[in-house]
Parts: C-alpha cells; sequence; structure tokens
C-alpha cells in the first residue's frame, strides 16, 4: 500500500520538469546553471559591473587552476585553500622583484606616494609589483590550460 502511495504521488514522467541545465562543460566537469546563478550573485554583489561572461569564465578557470593543483597532489580542507596553495607553490615562489624595478617604479610614480620617502614605500611598491607579475604568470597558466582543455559554453 505504501509503495502504491509514493507512486501515485509522483507525477507521470510525462509531466516531470527540467529543474537544472549544464552552461559549461570544462574537460569532464560541468557547471550547472544553478552553480552559475549562485556565483553570479555573489560576484555582483562585490562588483556590480560584472558580466555574465566574466563570472563563467572565472568559474573555469577555477576549474582548470584546481584540477591542475590535484596534479601536484595539493590537497586542503577548502578548494579556496588548495589554489592559494598552488599559486603560492607553483606561481607566486618564483616571483622575485628586482630592487632596481622598485626604485624605477618609484622614480616613475613619485607624485602617487605623497611625498613619502622611498623607504617608508618600498614594501608597498614590492607588493604591488609581486602581484602584478603574478597575475600576468596566472594570464598565461591560464592561456596554456585552456588550450589544452575540452571547454564548451552554453550559457545562452
Amino acid at each position: 500500500m505504501l509503495v502504491l502511495l509514493i507512486l501515485l504521488s509522483c507525477p507521470p514522467l510525462s509531466q516531470a520538469a527540467i529543474y537544472d541545465r549544464v552552461v559549461a562543460f570544462v574537460d569532464t566537469q560541468a557547471i550547472t546553471l544553478s552553480e552559475f546563478e549562485e556565483q553570479f550573485k555573489k560576484t555582483t554583489a562585490l562588483s556590480p559591473r560584472s558580466t555574465e561572461e566574466e563570472v563563467l569564465d572565472t568559474m573555469v578557470n577555477r576549474i582548470l587552476l584546481l584540477k591542475e593543483a590535484k596534479k601536484y597532489r595539493i590537497e586542503a580542507p577548502t578548494s579556496a585553500e588548495v589554489l592559494k596553495e598552488y599559486i603560492d607553490l607553483k606561481v607566486r615562489s618564483f616571483i622575485r622583484v628586482s630592487d632596481s624595478a622598485v626604485e624605477d617604479f618609484y622614480k616613475k610614480n613619485t607624485s602617487e606616494f605623497g611625498g613619502r620617502e622611498y623607504e617608508k614605500v618600498r614594501g608597498e611598491i614590492e607588493a604591488y609589483l609581486t602581484e602584478k607579475m603574478l597575475n600576468e604568470k596566472l594570464k598565461e597558466i591560464l592561456r596554456d590550460l585552456r588550450k589544452s582543455a575540452y571547454i564548451k559554453i552554453q550559457l545562452k
């Protein structure tokens, strides 16, 4: 009797609705519409000018970097920590900003430092240049990862 009640309470297969769909494939991993919409809401709350394409592109990049991190057997409690560890070990550790680059930046942008002396802003400049080089290197890595990955976008 219980089975009959369960069967009767379920809608017929012909009336089944699709509640989610795939908006992108990255190799063997899918990004669903619900995952995308959730990430889009979070992103636009922080950066209202973000487009759907930018958010989806970021999600694809994250999958590619996590896949690469797994190749190096990097593990951590969260995917954000895995990404940070991968970036620190495989990218940031190879970035070196020379003293001359820091000095050149200071000389070219002296007016931006409100009269502060070189020694007081040296650390800020070095951090800025390191992040700039890190972003350039990550873009290069992602270009290479995208070349060798199967990516299919079905957003619209």
